[in-house]
């Protein structure tokens, strides 16, 4: 026997393993054993009696529930053994909440705790409501898109598609009585950023790890960032093999299609938005790998994840959306579709790693692949700066700065998609015409547009 998810051994017993018995009942239960050392021994506890009558009471009075305290006989040793049962509600211990992951206590604190509140009252974060945003600002492209898919897929009554966006919007359960959803905001509003940090992807193309030859940021609503990342992966990043069946030409990437897009798909539906980190996608001459910032359902591993399962989405709310709209399909077949697309088209399956940050899937590239595009023409390399800095680069750089004042010129670089040194020499440049000017030091100060 071993300590596990559902087991911890205490040699003595000790009023601060109250925590544990937090942690046991706001996760999935478990049992503490009073009386075992660090190897499982049974060493017996001396007061076992008295534990026995003053335990149960110890735990309701400082956390509030009940738990069964028994005494137990091991090698001729007393032992003592509480068993917590999980609790539909939240379990603090003076104000601390704690839970079970693994053979390990946390204390949740920050964004973890505010998921775990929200789980316990049976909410998701994308299910929040946001204020100040009215159905006049989502975009109405957006919303049309949507419409199209929807009508195509038909998963959603013609009927209700015909109906005006406000009600389209409460048929699609994105409203929180008079407030719009976030998830409503992440999949129809032209800037979510403005309400959540991060809300968007990044792709790079490195040489080695260290070193990025070129690099773009996908913005906008989330099936904006869906058809924009995967035509750019496949136009700009990806380079196709190419062959001819008969006078044919036929394009083979690295990764297939189908397989790339459920993988960008499952990445922003299931991103823990909450993190304000973006979706990274970084491209290799021999990988694509895709990491999301997001978590799976408690207790699942990655041998769970691709295997048959449950669907348990992140985002419930903004999963619904894409299935609705023939995006996805709704039985957690995701990750299996990619695994099956891969197998089929002869190319290695990817591998999947899940760590405390985020779930990272990195598609390997067939040798052949790599042969066949070695030295193809179409392979991109780092622009050269011109000697003079294009006429468009400073009005850009205005317009970003006149929005986004904060940003330092390494930002602007990437949002207007120039290298570092031309942005400054171009700064430099409205600078000293009296066009811009820069406020505060270099750090915590801030850009002024003047004209």
């Amino acid at each position: 026997m071993k300590e596990s998810q559902h087991i911890e051994w205490k040699e003595s017993w000790r009023d601060e393993y109250l925590k544990w018995i937090c942690g046991f009942a706001n996760a999935e239960g478990g049992v503490l054993v009073i009386g075992r050392n660090d190897k499982g021994e049974p060493v017996g506890v001396p007061n076992a009696r008295k534990l026995l009558e003053d335990l149960p009471n110890k735990i309701r009075d400082v956390l509030g529930i009940m738990a069964d305290v028994n005494l137990v006989k091991k090698a001729g040793k007393d032992l003592i053994e509480i068993r917590v049962e999980p609790y539909p509600t939240p379990i603090s211990y003076k104000g601390e909440y704690h839970y079970r992951s693994g053979s390990t206590k946390q204390e949740l604190k920050g964004a973890a705790l505010d998921k775990f509140l929200l789980r316990k009252q049976g909410r998701t974060w994308d299910g929040m409501p946001v204020l100040n945003v009215a159905i006049r600002d989502l975009s109405k492209d957006a919303i049309n898109l949507f419409r199209k898919l929807a009508r195509q897929s038909k998963r959603v009554e013609s009927a209700i598609l015909r109906e005006p966006a406000l009600a389209l919007i409460d048929k699609l359960h994105l409203q929180d009585g008079k407030y719009l959803k976030l998830a409503a905001v992440l999949l129809f509003h032209r800037q979510p950023e403005k309400f959540v940090t991060g809300a968007f992807v990044k792709i790079g193309f490195f040489r080695t790890n260290d070193d990025l030859l070129y690099h773009d940021e996908i913005h906008g609503d989330l099936f904006t960032q869906v058809s924009k990342t995967i035509d750019l992966l496949l136009t700009k990043y990806l380079k196709a093999a190419i062959g001819y069946e008969g006078i044919q030409r036929v394009e083979t990437f690295p990764v297939p299609e189908t397989a790339l897009r459920e993988a960008v798909l499952n990445a922003i539906i299931h991103k823990d938005y909450a993190t304000g980190t973006p979706i990274q996608i970084s491209v290799y001459a021999d990988k694509l790998m895709i990491w999301n910032p997001g978590q799976l359902p408690p207790a699942w591993t990655v041998e769970k994840l691709k295997s048959k399962h449950s669907s348990q989405p992140f985002n419930p709310e903004i999963a619904n959306v894409f299935f609705r709209a023939g995006e996805i399909e709704a039985w957690g077949r995701g990750i299996e579709r990619i695994f099956t697309e891969c197998r089929e088209a002869g190319f290695p399956e990817p591998i999947i790693e899940y760590e405390t940050s985020g779930l990272w899937v990195n598609f390997p590239f067939s040798k052949e692949i790599i042969a066949r595009t070695s030295g193809q023409p179409g392979e991109k390399t780092p622009e050269k700066t011109p000697e003079k800095t294009p006429e468009k680069t400073p009005e850009k750089i205005l317009a970003v700065l006149a929005e986004h004042p904060d940003l330092s010129l390494a930002e602007v670089a990437a949002r207007i998609g120039k290298s570092d040194s031309a942005v400054e020499r171009a700064a430099a440049k409205l600078v000293k015409s009296s066009r811009l000017k820069r406020v505060g030091p270099a750090k915590g100060g801030h850009w002024e547009v003047l004209q």
